[in-house]
């Protein structure tokens, strides 16, 4: 069996094929780009653009190959209003229906695909299951809502898709909007929140998030879709009184009335002047926490890293690149 990495030098890409590699698999990344990783040595890798269909079909899938599709467009950059759909879609739903499409051709059945606990929107039910109601609130989280809904069709002609629904994914080599907080901790300003800040804040580790796409394969990658997210998140207050704390910086916390600054992130966003994107902001106040007993249960999958460790291994890994050290960050989960 090979196992096909669509997006394969990305985030996740990036520390699944290492471990695919280890279990003595043949591992294929095809990506857009191709870094400077030590598993390419025994990794074979083709340039592969998931929008353009003659490009995925050039992979050269096999009947028997496992494929994940990883690639996607993120959150990050922030995008305005009236650019996101262009943004989002060709990546997000076309590339994922080109790879179908080639799977179907090629005879292939089994895929996991990474879609976004974005799809659920706001929290209607606590904790949230993957039977959740599905209501994204922008371009992102519709433009994989529509994959999940191109995985029930194929599904229907026999393939088996494995989907997760992860949580803001953290790791080394990835600060994203993580860079703007350590910042104000850095410079002992205040850091506000959006809200009281009583509610948790949940993440996931990259390390996690690649071996449950390990998991899926050894399960036999199950028609199912799974939320993935650390175990016991804490209230913003406490992950970020911790992490000031961590720093020894004189910040202060500053819980904030929700709606206020919601409305005023929207009317930003109007002006095509957006800090955050509507669907960061507009749940930073809720409890948006997954539950992530269904992948223990049929994959054997639990998360081994707590967000309070995700976060100051962030900072930490922060700081070393803006004082100029090397950062080894081969076991650290930071973003």
């Amino acid at each position: 069996m090979r196992h096909v990495i669509f997006g394969g030098d990305g985030f996740v890409g990036r520390h699944l094929a290492p471990k695919l590699v280890a279990d003595g698999e043949e591992v294929v990344v095809a990506d857009i780009v191709k870094s400077d990783l030590p598993h390419y040595r025994p990794v074979r890798f083709v340039k592969c653009d998931v929008t353009d269909p003659a490009s995925v079909a050039a992979v050269g899938l096999k009947g028997d190959d496992m494929v994940y599709n990883l690639s996607a467009k993120m959150l990050s950059p922030i995008q305005v209003r009236a650019k996101r759909h262009d943004f989002f879609f060709p990546v997000n739903f076309h590339g994922t229906e080109h790879i179908m499409q080639a799977m179907d051709k090629a005879g292939a059945s089994k895929l996991v695909h990474y879609t976004t606990d974005m799809i659920y929107g706001h929290t209607v039910t606590m904790p949230m299951t993957e039977e959740h109601p599905v209501a994204p609130l922008g371009e992102y989280g519709w433009s994989k809502q529509k994959t999940e809904e191109l995985a029930a069709e194929w599904r229907k002609r026999g393939m088996s898709i494995s989907l997760f629904r992860p949580r803001l994914i953290i790791g080394p080599g990835r600060l994203g909007i993580l860079e703007k907080l350590f910042k104000l901790i850095d410079w002992n300003f205040p850091v506000p929140m959006i809200g009281s800040g009583r509610n948790p804040y949940q993440f996931i580790s990259v390390f996690d998030c690649a071996e449950a796409a390990r998991a899926a394969w050894k399960a036999g990658v199950p028609n199912e879709a799974y939320n993935l997210g650390s175990l016991n998140p804490p209230p913003v207050k406490k992950l970020l009184g911790d992490l000031i704390k961590h720093a020894g910086s004189k910040s202060l916390l500053v819980p904030t009335p929700g709606w206020a600054v919601k409305r005023t992130l929207d009317l930003l966003d109007l002006m095509n002047l957006p800090i955050m994107d509507p669907e960061q902001y507009l749940i930073a106040d809720e409890e948006c926490v997954l539950d992530v007993s269904k992948a223990g249960r049929q994959l054997g999958w639990v998360p081994q890293y707590r967000d309070e460790d995700m976060l100051i291994a962030a900072y930490s890994e922060y700081r070393a690149k803006k004082d100029g050290h090397a950062v080894a960050t081969k076991h650290v989960p930071a973003e």
